[in-house]
């Protein structure tokens, strides 16, 4: 699937991530402050990965909303915000652990862009012909996190999906009225 196609995908799941069950937007919590001098804020210190655990998230979020016309799921500080979630749930921990595991001894780390999107596609399809093992389950908490954090995010939502915030419209756009 291409950058864009993926990118759309994701879009209509972050939609309604947006009302999602963290009250918080994802940049609040990762990184993504500008102090007064202009200077972004130092990254959080990692709260559940190892820094080896830490790059295979960062690498699989980058795969799943990759920087296009608007930054990806790294400019929205998403591993950081993986992290964080991860280091609330220990079951959840352990789901990733099991599947970072398992893209380790992979190499996934190793192979190229197109090999690893492979990878993820394949279990992917796994997932949807019932497949519910350890890379399975990864893949789906990993995928929802990232659609997660991404759209919960200034980036994701106010720059990619339009959000406005709290305003006073003057007047009903029209192109979003449909025909039925």
């Amino acid at each position: 699937m291409a950058d864009e196609e993926r990118r759309q995908a994701l879009k209509i799941m972050g939609a309604i991530g947006v009302s999602c069950m963290f009250p918080y937007e994802a940049d609040e919590l990762y990184g993504q402050h500008v102090h007064e001098d202009g200077k972004p804020a130092p990254l959080p210190a990692m709260k559940a990965f190892t820094a080896a655990e830490f790059a295979v998230v960062t690498r699989v979020a980058d795969l799943i909303i990759p920087a296009t016309d608007t930054p990806g799921a790294l400019g929205a500080g998403v591993p950081y915000y993986i992290d964080s979630v991860c280091a609330a749930s220990e079951p959840l921990l352990e789901v990733m652990r099991k599947g970072i595991a398992w893209l380790v001894g992979l190499g996934f780390l190793r192979l190229g862009e197109a090999e690893q999107i492979g990878v993820l596609e394949a279990v992917s399809k796994d997932g949807e012909t019932g497949e519910d093992g350890d890379p399975e389950k990864f893949w789906r908490a990993i995928k929802s996190m990232t659609a997660d954090g991404y759209y919960t995010s200034k980036i994701g939502l106010r720059d990619e999906l339009g959000y406005k915030g709290n305003t006073v419209l003057d007047h009903f756009p029209q192109s979003q009225v449909r025909e039925h």
